[in-house]
């Protein structure tokens, strides 16, 4: 049976995202997802779109990130025309902060070679990053700046993605993908639940489920799960313009009050317990950033799987088939690559020349150290 130009494989916010481009260009489009659309690592995010503070250095990692939050402001207007959804786009920044001399020099270099490269970033010494943040701790004693890095809300963000992509008129249906199907040497479809869906293409975007489709050539050691605990606080008035972190974790404020803190990084395989450590750890280090939070109340935690690569980057385009295209192991930047990663797919899928080189994140890359 013919459904699609077009299978995608996971509903999460690549899945949503690569559907509402590949629709937009008169595509017929499935999206194939074995639970609620968004439920996974696209949900248990913090919503942070941070590239410069989150860079190890220089490189196509940093740019790819670069050019994705470039994308936000027009992509979290387009959303809110097409959905009615606003994402809670805010231009916040961030403040990264420092408790001793090794994290000082660290962000000194940090934003040494980020203004060689001609981006904002600046270093504060304690008292000046308590001046923008009051309800930073007395502790810290330097922050580094990045005023262009921002934030959007995460659970939003998928709801409005997930509706565009309908809107617009992708198909979802829900069930099991047991694997691609391949034949005469390319992909032609999957096969869902014993129903072989056909289609010309076929796009892999399912996260830290994606090694788990047979078929797809992934092996079960390139994306795997790596769990991450939040917790979230709730305050009357908001306790923070900007995100604040450190080498711990972060604090993202939400205009209503909410302060999401995170996160664990724990390679434990699908194991998505919130656990005492993981929390005792995220506790101590949101009141490390702002000792204001012990008498806040905490309304939630949770955990959820990031798409974990042994290099940090991930894989987009050509598959090791012909037909196939993977768009996964986004590892912590999902949300901030959901933009570049929909237009890249798309115009891979299309078989139009994609506007950044994708050979760093081929599949068959060269094994690599991580990137960090």
């Amino acid at each position: 049976m013919r459904v699609s130009d077009v299978i995608i494989v996971g509903g999460g916010i690549m899945g949503c995202g690569i559907a509402l481009r590949l629709r937009q260009a008169g595509v017929r489009v499935t999206v194939l997802e074995r639970s609620i659309p968004g439920a996974e690592a696209s949900s248990a995010a913090a919503g942070i779109l941070a590239p410069q503070m989150e860079a190890d250095g220089p490189g196509p990692f940093l740019e790819l990130c670069m050019r994705s939050r470039g994308l936000y402001p027009a992509f979290a207007a387009e959303l809110r025309e097409l959905t009615g959804v606003d994402v809670a786009y805010r231009p916040c920044g961030v403040l990264k902060v420092a408790f001793d001399e090794a994290g000082l020099h660290h962000l000194d270099a940090t934003v040494a070679w980020q203004r060689g490269l001609g981006l904002r970033a600046e270093l504060l010494d304690g008292a000046q990053a308590r001046e923008l943040e009051p309800r930073l701790s007395p502790k810290a004693l330097a922050a580094a700046h990045f005023p262009d890095d921002h934030q959007v809300d995460n659970r939003l963000l998928v709801r409005a993605l997930t509706m565009a992509a309908a809107r617009v008129g992708a198909e979802f249906r829900s069930g099991y993908v047991r694997g691609v199907v391949h034949e005469g040497g390319r992909a032609v479809g999957v096969d869902l639940d014993g129903e072989v869906l056909r289609a010309d293409a076929v796009v892999l975007a399912a996260g830290s489920w994606s090694a788990l489709v047979q078929g797809a050539g992934v092996e079960a050691k390139a994306v795997r799960p790596a769990r991450g605990q939040m917790v979230q606080f709730q305050t009357r008035l908001p306790l923070l313009e900007r995100i604040l972190t450190s080498e711990k974790g972060y604090l993202v404020p939400r205009a209503d009050g909410r302060i999401i803190a995170g996160s664990t990084m724990e390679l434990v395989g699908f194991d998505k317990q919130v656990t005492a450590a993981g929390l005792a750890r995220i506790l101590d280090m949101a009141l490390e950033l702002c000792p204001e939070l012990g008498s806040a109340p905490v309304t939630d935690s949770w955990a959820g799987f990031r798409p974990w690569t042994e290099d940090k980057y991930p894989y987009l385009g050509e598959g090791p088939v012909p037909g196939l295209f993977l768009a996964t192991g986004h590892f912590r930047n999902g949300i901030l690559l959901a933009p570049i990663t929909a237009k890249l797919i798309t115009q891979a899928v299309l078989g139009e020349k994609t506007t950044v080189n994708l050979a760093p994140f081929r599949y068959d890359r060269a094994p690599a150290k991580a990137h960090g």
